[in-house]
């Protein structure tokens, strides 16, 4: 046991001594990318939400949801996939494997933009829209405003945390997939600069 815990410790120096340095660049455009993409989902939920009909409203809640599941998918995916094969397409000249490559490089930034900043944003938008989306409903039908609200944000947390868990199972057991076919798409609208 005491091995053991040493091997652990030696394990753990190594690491630190191979580890990168802290990105501050990256953490300020991170969050200040962060603040502008949470006002822009903000504001198409502010402005939409209570002009338009219930339904539509509520659909606009699961679109948010959905997106969030969808990037936390691709966040999962790029930090559980394995580099080789893309190495191997990129050889061959397959589209997007030079993307996927650069992407599974930069995993830990690409699941933080992912997983953070877009499914993050998803979920507090959603849940402001469907508060929204509560009030509307409680005045449309003269009921109690906790109540609905409550049942509400319930259904949003419930829906998220949900797809959420599925997202995480499927993108652990098929990240290689998941990352060839994101970096596919991004590659029609990003070109690596060689």
């Amino acid at each position: 046991m005491k091995n053991e815990i040493q091997n652990l410790k030696v394990q753990t120096r190594r690491k630190k001594i191979n580890q990168k340095k802290t990105d501050w660049n990256w953490i300020i455009r991170i969050t200040i990318l962060a603040c502008m993409i949470s006002f822009a989902f903000s504001f198409v939920s502010e402005f939409t939400i209570p002009n338009v009909h219930i339904i539509i409203g509520v659909l606009l809640v699961i679109v948010f949801i959905l997106f969030g599941v969808l990037f936390d998918i691709i966040g999962v995916a790029v930090t559980a996939a394995d580099e080789k094969p893309f190495h191997s397409m990129n050889a061959r000249k397959v589209k997007g494997a030079d993307l996927a490559v650069k992407m599974k490089k930069n995993a830990d930034k690409v699941a933080s933009f992912c997983n953070d900043v877009i499914g993050d944003i998803c979920g507090v938008v959603s849940g402001s829209a469907g508060a929204m989306i509560a009030l509307s409903i409680s005045n449309m039908l003269s009921v109690d405003k906790f109540f609905i609200t409550l049942l509400m944000t319930s259904i949003i947390a419930a829906l998220t945390i949900g797809g959420k868990a599925i997202g995480k199972n499927y993108a652990i057991n098929n990240g290689n997939l998941i990352l060839f076919r994101f970096a596919k798409i991004l590659s029609h609208f990003y070109k690596i600069k060689k």
